[in-house]
């Protein structure tokens, strides 16, 4: 048997604000989109990996999701990591920062964390 990863999965409450978002804050595209009557799945790309990050939107939901402790994250390596922080404080998005590890984390529409680190 032979396993590759494929994608991670974030449960999203607004999708068009989170599309918007992982746009902005990390360059991410749009994939492809599967529509059912009660949900969207929407896979984000970084046109540079086969990774791929898939948002599901279920269309009724209406409270916010439970992330618990918030310990599973994302990690994005970054080749300018200066001018990738000067952007994410300009977009109000760090959460957390450990200056001396060189790292630190934004937190998108729905407060999942996404380690940004030098490549």
């Amino acid at each position: 048997m032979d396993f590759k990863f494929a994608h991670n999965n974030f449960n999203v409450l607004d999708l068009e604000k989170s599309l918007s978002f992982y746009k902005e804050a990390l360059n991410l595209k749009e994939a492809r989109r599967m529509d059912g009557p009660d949900f969207t799945l929407v896979f984000l790309s970084d046109g540079k990996t086969p990774h791929l990050l898939e948002l599901t939107y279920l269309k009724n939901r209406q409270e916010k999701y439970n992330l618990g402790d918030n310990e599973s994250h994302l990690a994005f390596a970054v080749s300018n990591t200066e001018e990738a922080y000067r952007h994410h404080k300009a977009m109000n998005c760090i959460c957390y920062e450990n200056k001396a590890m060189g790292i630190y984390f934004i937190s998108d529409p729905d407060g999942y964390w996404i380690e940004i680190i030098p490549a």
